[in-house]
């Protein structure tokens, strides 16, 4: 059976993704969870050849690291390539947006790490996070106005693209950050949704502290 290896669910976006691709299209799979920045955090990766980080997903003697990358291997492998969106248009935007989803944001995760714990109000944030967020509305927008055929998730049926972007939902949820159309009620969607709830619930279990991904200027 696959395994894959995840850091702490309160913190971990890049854990997250995989882990809501494996859960919604039914793969089985073992959760081997480390906990991230401690003194026997890198000891524990060491084997992985990951550079030390999170997540792996172990197949046989295949090691494969990188979210996107594990995506990709998971719709070769497991799903005949029916983990992205059938159609060549909306595969096409699905996968550029998953790369940029990969590459940029920078602002919004330094801004908005993802807590699952707590509840802020009244963030301000600058204006490259305000861009970044208004820029990932954009998309989601565009997406389902394009190809989402009236169904809840990007581009009507779950798929990569939204493993990919669930992270930023629940930072969008957590932070109060105020966003409209579509992307306001992929938001609502993606909080109801039934993994995505166990993974905030085991998250909020957590006691371990990662002090970098806690901000402490607002109420919770």
């Amino acid at each position: 059976m696959l395994t894959l290896v995840i850091g702490n669910k309160n913190y971990s976006s890049w854990s997250l993704r995989p882990w809501i691709f494996l859960k919604k299209f039914s793969i089985p799979f073992n959760e081997k969870r480390i906990a991230l920045f401690t003194e026997e955090t890198d000891q524990q990766l060491v084997g992985y050849g990951s550079n030390f980080k999170v997540p792996v997903l172990v197949d046989g003697d295949l090691i494969i690291w990188d979210s996107l990358s594990i995506l990709e291997y998971l719709s070769e492998a497991y799903l005949q390539g029916a983990g992205w969106p059938a159609k060549t248009e909306a595969r096409v935007f699905a996968r550029s947006m998953s790369a940029e989803m990969h590459s940029s944001f920078q602002a919004l995760r330094d801004e908005l790490p993802m807590n699952c714990r707590k509840k802020f109000n009244g963030i301000k944030l600058s204006a490259a996070a305000s861009d970044d967020v208004k820029r990932v509305c954009d998309l989601w927008n565009r997406c389902h106005r394009d190809y989402g055929n009236q169904g809840g998730w990007l581009a009507g049926e779950f798929s990569a693209v939204d493993a990919m972007y669930v992270p930023v939902a629940l930072r969008i949820a957590g932070y109060g950050i105020e966003v409209d159309g579509f992307a306001k009620e992929y938001v609502q969607f993606v909080l109801a949704n039934e993994n995505i709830i166990q993974w905030r619930e085991a998250g909020c279990r957590e006691k371990e502290i990662i002090v970098e991904d806690e901000i402490e200027t607002c109420g919770i």
